[in-house]
Order: structure tokens, then sequence, then C-alpha cells
């Protein structure tokens, strides 16, 4: 039997690992951007661009969107993504249930977007947002923030009394015109979005 050369206590240091580029490649899926189903009469979209320290624009980022439905069910719609009979692969939504769920990729501008519904609060007396999390190379560990919509200022104010103005604007989107709200993301910098503990 050789000996074992022995261990060195004294090891360099390796460097940080990152995380991706990757998400926007591997985990979308056809009609992951439809949270409203086929037909709605009254679906909104929500739309951004997510952001580095930097203020630049990052490609390959990945937004996941959790919401209530416009009553405040949480119940969603398991099973409603559809899958190749033969390989098993995701191949989308049935397009037919509400399932509160989005997942969008950036694309090379930053912008994502998904078509959904204005979410009703999911208790009583609770202020109604989207959930948001997202997915970016150089993060460990994904993101937490929420969307609000600005019908609901006064009720976002109310639930962060202590958050100034200027913080608790990362949490609202910006209604561009009937139906349509812009959200954008900022990972760091003097803008950086608010992002939440989730436990």
């Amino acid at each position: 039997m050789t000996p074992s050369a022995p261990r060195s206590h004294s090891l360099p240091p390796t460097p940080a690992q990152t995380v991706g580029p990757f998400f926007g490649y591997a985990l979308p899926f056809a009609g992951g951007a439809r949270i409203a189903v086929d037909g709605d009469p009254d679906p909104i979209t929500v739309h951004g661009q997510v952001f580095d320290g930097a203020e630049v624009p990052i490609p390959d980022a990945l937004v996941e969107i959790w919401q209530a439905d416009r009553d405040g069910s949480l119940t969603g719609a398991p099973g409603s993504l559809r899958h190749d009979q033969v390989t098993g692969e995701v191949i989308g939504r049935d397009g037919t249930a509400f399932t509160g769920f989005g997942r969008v990729p950036t694309d090379a501008d930053g912008h994502w977007a998904v078509r959904t519904v204005a979410p009703g609060p999911h208790r009583p007396g609770a202020v109604p947002y989207l959930a948001v999390a997202v997915f970016a190379r150089g993060l460990l560990h994904h993101l937490h923030t929420r969307v609000y919509l600005p019908e609901h200022a006064d009720g976002l104010r109310a639930q962060f009394p202590d958050l100034p103005d200027s913080r608790l604007a990362t949490l609202l989107a910006r209604r561009e015109r009937a139906g349509v709200y812009r959200f954008d993301i900022r990972l760091q910098g003097e803008e950086e979005t608010v992002f939440f503990d989730f436990r």
C-alpha cells in the first residue's frame, strides 16, 4: 500500500463562483408569459427591463411571476402544462386555466413581459401584488420582490410605512396606458429595487 501524500492545511483560496448565464436558455417554456387564459376579457400586460448595477440591461436573466387571480385565489392550476408524450418535455400551457405562475427570459435588451390579470387580495385587507423571483448571472440565490399596481399605491405605503417614497417607488409599476404597466428591476445601484427575504 502506497502512503498517500500528506494533506496541506494551507490551501490557497479559490475564486468565488458565480451562477449562469444559463437561466434564460434552460428553464423557459412555451407560453410561459401567458398567465391569463386565452380569451380573457380583461387581461393586463406587465413588462420591464432587468438592469445590473451599471444600468446595463441583462440579456439572459429569468423573471418568474407568482400571483393570485383577480378574485384573490392562490389555487393555481396544477397539471395545466402540456408535455410531449414521447420525450416528456414541457411544450406549453393548455391555455384554458389560470395558473398564477409565469416564467419568462429577458431578451437581448433585458426586456421581459407577461400577459396576466390584475391580482386580487389573497386575504381580507391584503394589498394585491405580483410576487417576482429574479434569476441572473452572478446571483448565487435568486431575489424576491413584488410588483404593486399604481391603483394600490396607498395600500403599499400603509404596508411599509418605514420605507421612504424613493424606495417604495421601486415596488410600484407605472401605468403606461390602459392595461399596460411598466416595472423595471434594478439589481444594484442608487435605484436598486427593494428585495425581500423569502421565508
